[in-house]
């Protein structure tokens, strides 16, 4: 058996305390959270447009709407101009 502690123990902890979670599950929402957090931006630029062109957004829309999203993660992207974001999807 493994002594090593999860380095967000305690937040794992706290879910299982504050939630039906338990901690196997709880464990996964974590990491969950972590993963999508560390996602380039440019990985998130790509994977939002995806998204948001499957709903029938136009270009005209998604650029801006990314844009804004970026501003509002929570790790700061760089500011990126609506060309930046562009050539981040079509090279």
């Amino acid at each position: 058996m493994s002594t090593a502690r999860h380095p967000y123990e305690d937040l794992i902890a706290h879910l299982t305390r504050t939630s039906p979670l338990g901690p196997g599950e709880a464990a996964r929402v974590v990491a969950d959270v972590l993963a999508y957090f560390s996602e380039p931006a440019e990985e998130f630029v790509r994977r939002r447009h995806g998204e948001l062109k499957a709903r029938g957004l136009t270009n005209d829309e998604i650029f801006p709407r990314i844009a804004s999203e970026l501003r509002s993660r929570r790790v700061a992207a760089p500011e990126l101009s609506l060309r930046q974001l562009r050539r981040i999807v079509y090279g």
